[in-house]
Formats: C-alpha cells, structure tokens, sequence
C-alpha cells in the first residue's frame, strides 16, 4: 500500500516471534497473564525477533529513512516486548528513550474466561463466531469490533504524538489483523483529511470492513509494511 494522504506517519507491523505460548498450543490472552516472563518467547521466536529487525533495517536503509525518524509501539505483553526489544537493538534505537512507546491498547485481543490457557484450537470458533458478526464478542472477551475500537484510539495517540516518523507497531495475530483492515480502509477512504483521524479510523469500523481481517493474517515474526 502506498502512503495515504489521511495520515502523518508510515506504519509498518510486526507480529511478535514464536512464543511459548505458540509452542504450547495455548490461548494466553488476558493482560495478567500475558505479562508473565514464563509466557515470552521461545527461543526461535528471539531468533525471528533478531530477523525481523535485520529486515527492516535494510528495508530503512533501502528507502533513505534515517533511524531517528523511527517509532516502536509496542504491546505490554511478555512476548511483544521482548519481539519490539530484539528490533529496537537491531536498529540501535535505546528501547527505553523516546523512539519506544508502549501501549496498552496494542495488547492482545482478550477471548475470555472461558478459553484463557485452552488449546488455541478454539481460535476456530471465535473466527467463526467473527465471520457471522464480528461485534459479537465471545462470552467474556473482545469482538472483532472492540478491538478495532482501542486500535483506533492507539492509532489516534501515534498520529497526534508523531509526524512524518515511520512507525513500528509489535503486536499480536488477530489485533494486527484488525489494524491492517482499518488502516487499509483509511487509506482507501474519500473522506475529507480535514476530519479528526479519531472520528475517521471509527468511521471505518463496520461489519463489512472487519469482514475482512482474516485476510491480512500475519506468521509470528513476520514484518510487514502497511502505509
């Protein structure tokens, strides 16, 4: 995608490396748990981290972007913060001077109660659930549609806080999903620049836009550019 007039930054996204989590075959999705060191990465997901932070740097110097343009915005999360530690160090960007941002609104989309530490086989029924309404949430957690709601006031804070920097978001599979399709709706939207980027990124929260998410499914430690 090309950058869109309708924003200030270029964004590009990663998904964290193979976690523990991952490993396990485990949902690990609530705040309090997803802080825990236990739930970080495993050790080819540092190794995807380090890759990762290796390709943007190239893909940074390919486009002339100097370093000190660069953001990382991270989610709280054990898994995304070691991810966005391993890229901050590739870059050689002080992970805990200004450049580094993190946001509780990048964490992990919460599937409930009832499925926290399942089998992330359940992942097929909250997808099912998403395809026939994603404003209905499962019992306890986050729809689709909540989720894009806390991207939207992220984005809204990144946008009001940076200009013309060229922004890493490190989060997670379904909220970088999320991301994706409204900032591709953003992009392709008419609307006057002149509108709060708040009030446009909500404007492109509706069933037929989030339909889509699975469609910009990400693999762990996968980079890629958005706008």
């Amino acid at each position: 995608m090309s950058t869109s007039a309708n924003l200030r930054n270029r964004y590009w996204v990663l998904r964290h490396g193979k976690s523990i989590p991952n490993e396990k075959g485990l949902i690990i999705s609530s705040l309090e748990n997803g802080r825990l060191a236990e739930y970080g990465l495993a050790s080819e997901g540092v190794s995807q981290a380090q890759l990762a932070g290796e390709l943007l740097l190239k893909e940074l110097k390919a486009k002339n972007i100097p370093l000190e343009n660069i953001r990382i915005c991270y989610s709280p999360f054990s898994r995304t913060m070691q991810t966005a530690k391993m890229a901050a160090s590739v870059l050689n960007i002080p992970f805990e001077g200004s450049q580094c941002k993190v946001m509780e609104e990048l964490r992990e989309r919460y599937f409930g109660p009832t499925l926290e530490l399942l089998s992330h086989d359940k992942y097929t029924e909250i997808w099912a659930l998403d395809e026939k309404d994603p404003f209905m949430p499962p019992e306890g957690g986050e729809s689709a549609a909540d989720v894009a709601s806390r991207l939207a006031t992220a984005l809204a804070t990144i946008e009001a806080e940076f200009q013309g920097c060229t922004v890493l978001v490190v989060s997670h599979g379904d909220p970088l999903q999320i991301l994706q399709t409204i900032l591709h709706a953003v992009n392709q939207s008419s609307e006057s620049s002149e509108e709060d980027i708040l009030s446009r990124i909500k404007g492109t929260i509706t069933k037929s836009v989030l339909l889509q998410h699975r469609k910009f499914a990400l693999l762990t430690g996968e980079l890629r550019e958005i706008v």
